[in-house]
């Protein structure tokens, strides 16, 4: 059975998890940062093991970035 990908935070606090993960990032290169965002995302795809639940996220992910990225270009804030 598959499982519905989560768009809700599943953290009691999540502005402590989005601090550590900002944390995470201080005091390494740009490629450092790069690499560990994709460890990261190697290791919590593998954690999630379901293929149509990573396939969501992904696609999520991407469009997000992409929407960012388009209103942006355009001078909208992006929040």
């Amino acid at each position: 059975m598959t499982a519905a990908l989560s768009t809700t935070s599943n953290f009691q606090d999540p502005d402590a998890a989005y601090r550590l993960i900002v944390e995470a990032h201080r005091g390494i290169t740009d490629e450092q940062s790069a690499a560990l965002d994709a460890a990261l995302v190697l290791i919590l795809a593998n954690h999630i093991g379901d293929l149509a639940v990573l396939r969501d996220a992904m696609t999520l992910a991407k469009r997000r970035v992409v929407e960012e990225a388009q209103a942006a270009s355009r001078g909208d804030e992006v929040i």
